[in-house]
């Protein structure tokens, strides 16, 4: 299984849908600190936060801080000069907004919110937003059809069988079991599947969750996109809330590093901070547990963490006080190992998991179509008499496998040993050195 670009295109044509995701009405722009959901205390210690960090800013600073319109902020403001935690201090010559400093009474306030939370950035959002905005942009919204699975595999030798149950499964929502022997492509077919899961979506900066903020947005996973770069028909309607971000779906990768501290409420208590888990950063996307087996810790203890949600859709997740809260668990949830199934988990475990998907060495027709793409890739030129050499001389002697990686790593190494000879092109003695470095029989 192998593609002439890793991705390919980044955008392929949806299938048609009646009408566009419509979250406008689920997210009005703010008018008030009511209209936000949020405290006006919570913002008031937000907003001495970003003043102590920065120390005089005007409004439309602070405005862009915190990711909330100019109305909201004049509003917020008012009340801190009411509660003496503010001042005027002198304008700027270039500008006609009105700055401000925290008080003495201000900077002891401030100090005082950093020791509870040390979250300073955009504005959160609510749990019951965020679950709303979730719930209407699930990938489940986006019909999953024969053509459209053909067309984002165009480019990729597939089993036309595989791809057959690939659409039904990113369709569903339920979780797939990738599994087969190293070198059958599960990782590569496992990412691939993200463009499958629809048009970019809105997500915030971060949550609050009863008085605690929590960073939602990983920049190493959540990717901003420009929406004048976005086809018109998929993008979803533009929302004014500056708390959300329009981002590519995400898609979340763990292999032999994840541990379950990383899939429950990250506490940093050195800076008095949370930070969301995978599982919640991945919600709309996918996330794929890589290499299961190969973990930190055994895997039936991280197949048993996902049961529940698998089933509720739902995730529960602890604060360091004890207190619980539910979030959305509305994402591709991906196994993708070397190992067989059942001795991974039990039959009670595996019925949960909706499709698992055998990935086998390629055929020998397959194997020739990976080759000359690989070739294509690579700028090399297709010789059938090297391939034949390949598939006739080392393989059946060797009892070897065919397996999708091969090709690509073997014209590699063969270019990378012809370039050092100085030799025009790939020949048999390169092929030959590649095989020999390939499988350590040097």
């Amino acid at each position: 299984m192998e593609s002439a670009g890793e991705y390919g295109s980044q955008h392929s044509p949806m299938p048609d849908v009646s009408t566009d995701v419509d979250i406008l009405h689920l997210i009005p722009k703010p008018a008030s600190i009511e209209d936000t959901g949020l405290s006006q205390w919570l913002l008031a210690d937000l907003a001495c936060k970003h003043l102590a960090e920065s120390g005089v800013l005007d409004l439309g600073q602070i405005a862009e801080r915190m990711a909330l319109p100019g109305i909201v902020i004049e509003e917020l403001f008012h009340f801190l000069r009411a509660e003496g935690r503010i001042e005027l201090s002198s304008r700027r010559d270039d500008s006609p907004l009105l700055r401000f400093n925290l008080t003495d009474r201000g900077r002891i306030l401030a100090a005082e919110a950093q020791s509870r939370d040390g979250y300073v950035g955009p504005a959160p959002i609510t749990l019951e937003l965020y679950e709303r905005i979730i719930s209407a942009q699930s990938a489940t919204l986006y019909p999953m059809t024969r053509e459209f699975t053909e067309s984002l595999f165009a480019d990729t030798v597939i089993a036309p069988e595989l791809l057959g149950r690939l659409g039904p499964a990113i369709h569903s929502g339920r979780a797939i079991f990738i599994y087969g022997q190293p070198g059958t492509g599960k990782s590569y077919l496992a990412r691939r599947l993200k463009r499958a899961l629809g048009p970019p979506l809105y997500l915030p900066h971060a949550l609050v969750a009863g008085d605690s903020i929590i960073r939602y947005f990983d920049p190493s996973i959540h990717k901003p996109v420009a929406r004048e770069k976005e086809p018109n028909n998929i993008v979803p309607t533009r929302v004014d809330d500056s708390r959300l971000l329009l981002c590519e779906r995400p898609m979340v990768v763990a292999a032999g590093e994840l541990t379950m501290d990383l899939l429950d409420l990250q506490f940093d208590s050195s800076k008095r901070l949370y930070v969301a888990p995978l599982q919640l950063k991945a919600n709309g996307g996918l996330l794929i547990i890589d290499d299961l087996g190969r973990q930190r810790i055994p895997p039936e203890t991280l197949l048993n963490r996902w049961i529940m949600p698998m089933e509720e859709r739902r995730d529960q997740l602890s604060l360091s006080t004890g207190q619980h809260v539910s979030v959305p668990f509305d994402l591709t949830l991906i196994f993708s190992t070397n190992l067989e199934p059942m001795d991974l988990a039990d039959e009670a475990f595996l019925r949960r998991i909706g499709y698992k998907v055998r990935l086998k060495p390629s055929t020998p027709t397959e194997y020739r179509s990976i080759w000359q793409q690989c070739c294509d890739q690579l700028g090399i030129e297709f010789d059938q008499e090297i391939l034949n050499y390949v598939m006739q001389e080392f393989y059946p002697k060797e009892s070897v496998p065919l397996l999708p990686c091969h090709p690509r790593d073997l014209l590699q190494l063969s270019t990378d040993i012809t370039a050092y000879l100085g030799k025009p092109a790939i020949d048999k003695d390169a092929i030959h050195w590649a095989w020999q470095n390939y499988f350590l029989e040097i």
